[in-house]
C-alpha cells in the first residue's frame, strides 16, 4: 500500500492533487472521514485519492474546494489531473482544442470527442481500455468543456452518414447520441453537418482529419492513427486540407437537411421497438 508520505507531489498532476489534498486537509485538522463527511463521500474515497490511487472527478474538487475555502484550486487542478489521463500523444491535440478559435473537422466513423455523450465515449473506450474506460471517458469529458468557455471555439463538425449507422453501444447509447448532437441545433458556435453516403466518392475518403485555427498561431492540420496522431503546420497541408475542407462542406447536407437525417436515422434505425 502506497505510503501518502512518499508521494512526490512533482510526478504527476494526479501525485500533486493527492499531496495538495492531504496538505490542505491537514490545515484544517480534518480527519479523512471528516472530510469525507463534509463533501459527501467516504473518508477512504480521501485517502485513495490522497495516495494517488483513485482519481478524483469535478464534482469532488468542487466539493473540496467548498469545504476548505481553497478558492477554486481544487477545481483548477482537475483539469490538469485529466487532461494526464490522455494517452501522451494525444495531450497536445486537446492543449489545440483549448486555444483554438475555430475547429473544422470530418469524422468517418465515430462521433467527433467534443460531442460524444459519456455512454458513447464508455462503449468506444472499453473496447481497447477495459480497465481504464472510466477515468478516459472523465477526461474526454474534460476535453468537452471547452465548448463552455465564455469565447468558446467555432465548431464545425462534418460526420460521414456512417457514424450515424455504426451501432455503439446499444441503441439506446446511440439514440441518446443523435439526440445530443441534436441539441446543438441551437447553439450559434457549432455546426454539424451529414456527408450523406448518395455523396459517394469525395476527398475525406482517406480519413478522418481536424483543422485548428488560432488568432495568432498557425493553422495546424491533425489526423488520428493507430497509436500516435500526426500534427502539422506545414503551409501546403494546410492549404490542400482547407480546400478539401470546404470541397466536404459544399457537398455534405444542409446544417437543416442534416439535423433532418439525423433525426429519421434515430427514430427509425435506434427508436424504441415497443
Amino acid at each position: 500500500m502506497v505510503n501518502i508520505q512518499e508521494l512526490d507531489p512533482n510526478a504527476s498532476p494526479l501525485d500533486y492533487f493527492g499531496w495538495e489534498l492531504r496538505r490542505r486537509r491537514e490545515e484544517h485538522r480534518l480527519t479523512q472521514q471528516q472530510l469525507g463527511d463534509a463533501i459527501f463521500c467516504t473518508g477512504s474515497l480521501v485517502g485513495q485519492i490522497e495516495t494517488a490511487r483513485k482519481l478524483p472527478t469535478r464534482e469532488f474538487s468542487e466539493r473540496v474546494d467548498a469545504a476548505l475555502g481553497t478558492g477554486g484550486t481544487f477545481s483548477r487542478l482537475i483539469g490538469l489531473v485529466l487532461r494526464s489521463r490522455l494517452p501522451s500523444w494525444f495531450q497536445p491535440v486537446a492543449e489545440l482544442e483549448v486555444r483554438a478559435t475555430y475547429i473544422s473537422t470530418f469524422q468517418t466513423q465515430v462521433v467527433y470527442g467534443l460531442l460524444q455523450t459519456p455512454e458513447y465515449a464508455r462503449a468506444l473506450l472499453a473496447v481497447d481500455y477495459p480497465d481504464k474506460a472510466e477515468e478516459m471517458v472523465a477526461a474526454r469529458l474534460e476535453r468537452q468543456r471547452a465548448l463552455e468557455r465564455t469565447e468558446p471555439p467555432a465548431l464545425w463538425v462534418v460526420l460521414s452518414e456512417a457514424v450515424l449507422r455504426q451501432e455503439v453501444g446499444d441503441r439506446e447509447v446511440m439514440r441518446g447520441q443523435l439526440a445530443h448532437l441534436l441539441a446543438f441545433r441551437d447553439n450559434p458556435w457549432v455546426q454539424i453537418q451529414v456527408l450523406p453516403f448518395s455523396a459517394g466518392e469525395h476527398t475525406g475518403l482517406m480519413g478522418s482529419f481536424t483543422l485548428f485555427r488560432f488568432d495568432d498561431d498557425p493553422d495546424i492540420f491533425y489526423t488520428d492513427g493507430y497509436d500516435q496522431g500526426h500534427m502539422t503546420a506545414n503551409p501546403p497541408v494546410i492549404k490542400e486540407r482547407s480546400v478539401g475542407y470546404a470541397r466536404l462542406q459544399a457537398t455534405a447536407l444542409s446544417v437543416e437537411d442534416s439535423a433532418a437525417l439525423i433525426t429519421r436515422v434515430m427514430e427509425e434505425r435506434y427508436g424504441d421497438p415497443s
